[in-house]
């Protein structure tokens, strides 16, 4: 038997290969996640769903992440990436295939739940396998490369109306189709278990490392400018994806676009990710100032939302401000955290600002939705949008405010 420590490394080309897999399960994980976006107008047309109910569709895959993070990585940690990957991403297929035959509510919520228990630690296994693969080589540019792919999933998912309009006869083909994709995720993650076997007969592999965890002796360690960027964090996806899940509905509503340009719109948030965020990260990482920068992006959200509500104003406007904050927040932020936390804290400090994070996207998406039904919003009422819109302002002033309160904590430690 030969000796692990006398074989080579895997190629390049293996590892970019490898890449390929893992990304293209990403795709498919992102594409069955933001499916539901452009079908919101059908599911309230011919299902009847209230904006209340869908918005809880998400805090219902919210409600499973939560649980999934309390696990604490154990399953990954224990079975290997490879066969991590595979169950996980068998689960998130089974989510998508509840999802298009939920044609009563609590099926498809049923079909959200499974897929927060399948998705969300897919993205944590592959980040797993990618940094065994690429860790003290091109770990970052891998990382960008698979968070590049995955976004375009979203970007394809918001576009369907475009490129897949047949398919909107009814709210079910385009789900079905939705499932089908999500399939992409089972074949790739069995092509990558077929890639590390071979790998690990034939060349030396690196230690991933352990997943982050929630060790709750650690939370009272953590000091003032971290929980300034979990409040940061908290308030900016609790704006950035309850609106993504809203955007057509609103759009076409509110500012009476086509349902194919509302789709288009809100698929150039992700678009915008996909480019502006590993320059930003470059930015950031060249000027350093990076409470500053969070702050300006933060600065960002708040008059968009009112532009988008209370002006006349081109929406590409307000759309393009929160581009711009989706890109350079993120960008800046979750690399933020390895400068304020000691390096045995970072998987806690991770998995604490995911844990909040969840709970804050979980209750203002049904928030956002008993808004809409409170003030009747439709076509008919596009001003039974106002009270959500505020709501998503609010938020984008607190974050401005914790992003503010960052930048003034730094500059007192300096």
């Amino acid at each position: 038997m030969t000796n692990p420590s006398l074989l080579p490394e895997p190629p390049r080309l293996y590892r970019w290969l490898v890449l390929l897999m893992v990304s293209l399960a990403m795709f498919a994980n992102y594409y069955v996640f933001d499916a539901l976006n452009p079908v919101g107008p059908l599911l309230e047309s011919e299902l009847e769903f209230s904006q209340a109910q869908i918005g809880l569709l998400d805090t219902a895959y919210n409600i499973a992440a939560l649980l999934v993070l309390i696990a604490g990585g154990v399953v990954i940690d224990r079975f290997g990436t490879k066969r991590s990957l595979t169950v996980f991403a068998a689960v998130s297929v089974l989510g998508g295939l509840l999802i298009a035959f939920g044609s009563k509510f609590e099926i498809m919520m049923a079909g959200r739940f499974v897929l927060g228990l399948g998705s969300e630690p897919l993205i944590v296994a592959v980040t797993t396998a990618l940094a065994k693969w690429f860790k003290g080589k091109e770990l970052s540019f891998a990382m960008g490369i698979n968070l590049m792919i995955a976004r375009f999933g979203s970007f394809a998912a918001d576009n369907t109306r475009s490129w897949a309009a047949p398919l909107y006869s009814s709210w079910q083909p385009v789900l079905l189709l939705a499932a089908a994709i999500g399939s992409i995720a089972v074949i790739t993650a069995l092509l990558y278990w077929y890639l590390e076997s071979r790998a690990t007969r034939m060349y030396t592999l690196g230690q991933a490392g352990s997943t982050d965890k929630l060790v709750f002796s650690d939370l009272v360690k953590f000091g003032k400018s971290y929980w300034w960027v979990v409040g940061l964090c908290v308030t900016f996806y609790s704006v950035v994806f309850p609106f993504r899940r809203f955007a057509n509905l609103f759009l076409t509503d509110a500012h009476h676009l086509s349902p194919e340009t509302a789709g288009f719109l809100n698929g150039l948030l992700p678009l915008t990710a996909m480019f502006a965020t590993p320059l930003f990260g470059l930015l950031a990482d060249k000027i350093g100032k990076r409470s500053l920068l969070m702050t300006v992006g933060s600065a960002f959200l708040l008059p968009s939302f009112l532009m988008l509500s209370f002006t006349t104003l081109p929406v590409e406007i307000p759309i393009a401000m929160i581009g711009i904050a989706f890109s350079l927040v993120p960008a800046v932020m979750w690399p933020a955290v390895a400068y304020l936390v000691d390096e045995s804290k970072l998987g806690t400090a991770y998995a604490l600002m995911t844990f909040c994070q969840q709970i804050g996207w979980a209750l203002v998406a049904w928030l956002i939705g008993q808004l809409n039904d409170w003030a009747g919003a439709s076509a008919a009422n596009p001003a039974g949008y106002n009270p959500g819109m505020i709501l998503f302002a609010s938020l984008g002033l607190f974050g401005f405010l914790f992003s503010y309160l960052l930048k003034r904590s730094e500059t007192a430690k300096q």
